[in-house]
């Protein structure tokens, strides 16, 4: 039986990339997986079928977060296949794209903002009478808030930068209920967000070698994490941002 047999989870952006690995990686575990989706219907669906093919239990539910009511209607989607969340992971997020800072203008820097920041506050707040006591939120972040600086990703950073805050903030708040709250913050993983920048060799060996490792993440890398935040061997752990990038900033 997985260390999560019994458990519920609800994984955001899970069609694809990050989100994909972290649903995948609960449901080993045990968990019954919420596989949520913006857009990716296809995605979402061959996540729940490579579950669903290895025994475990997962359900798609549609949201497009960034748009006016989306927590209450992911969540409203949610009730309809759970009456309750043990594992919250707050993945969902977009980068953007990369381009200088006086190139930014209100429209991407509000969009940014709304899916990587606001979403998740919200998707919380109107989570909280749904997470169980003793339960857990991971939100995934970016190492880009912690010494890593591109200025061709500043609204990124910020709206990260303010999830992380979010994420001390609410470790303090729901503490007494026994629930804890981390963020992991990957570096450049090997997902279709970085596909571009890891089609050629020297793109690859250039990314890898920022790691000591010398290696470039994969997005099991960053589920492993999250699984270990996620279970009962991480307890004593709340509040903390976890280095998800394979030691580049060292």
């Amino acid at each position: 039986m997985g260390s999560l047999a019994g458990k519920t989870a609800l994984v955001t952006g899970a069609g694809r990339g990050i989100g994909r690995a972290i649903a995948l990686r609960l449901a080993r575990d045990g968990a019954r997986v919420g596989v949520h989706y913006g857009s990716s219907a296809d995605g979402a669906a061959q996540t729940v079928a490579a579950i669903t093919d290895t025994g475990g239990d997962a359900f798609a539910i549609q949201t497009a977060l960034g748009t006016p009511g989306d927590a209450a209607a992911l969540w409203a989607a949610f009730d309809e296949h759970a009456d309750g969340v043990d594992i919250l992971v707050n993945n969902a997020g977009i980068l953007g794209g990369r381009m200088p800072y006086a190139d930014v203008d209100e429209a991407i820097y509000d969009q940014i903002f709304a899916i990587n920041t606001k979403a998740p506050f919200f998707v919380i707040r109107h989570g909280l009478s749904r997470l169980r006591d003793g339960g857990r939120i991971v939100n995934i972040s970016t190492r880009f808030t912690h010494g890593a600086r591109n200025p061709e990703l500043a609204a990124y950073a910020m709206s990260k930068a303010a999830l992380d805050s979010l994420t001390a903030t609410l470790a303090k708040e729901l503490g007494p209920r026994g629930i804890t709250v981390n963020a992991v913050g990957p570096g450049a993983t090997d997902t279709d967000m970085n596909a571009a920048r890891l089609s050629t060799e020297e793109g690859r060996a250039a990314i890898a070698a920022l790691s000591p490792l010398n290696r470039v993440a994969q997005a099991a890398d960053i589920a492993d994490i999250v699984a270990f935040l996620a279970s009962d061997d991480a307890r004593w752990v709340t509040g903390q941002w976890i280095d998800g990038s394979g030691g580049s900033m060292l």
